[in-house]
């Protein structure tokens, strides 16, 4: 299941990351890596506020379409 479609509040572990290299290499910068544990802080206007490695982050709604959790 994508992260975009994943329910505030609960913890997820990354499955894959889908996409062209460019955007696995920067997900990848990010934290979002296999095996990694992301959970979804709020949504708002479709973006996504997501915890990952005790970081937060903003995800478009298209980009967070591209991690399989």
């Amino acid at each position: 299941m994508p992260l975009s479609m994943a329910a505030t509040g609960t913890v997820n572990t990354v499955k894959a990351i889908r996409g062209r290299d460019d955007t696995r290499r920067f997900l990848a910068s990010l934290g979002f890596v296999g095996g990694a544990d992301v959970t979804v802080v709020s949504v708002l206007a479709g973006s996504l506020i997501v915890c990952v490695k005790d970081s937060r982050v903003a995800l478009s709604q298209q980009l967070a379409s591209r991690i399989m959790v």
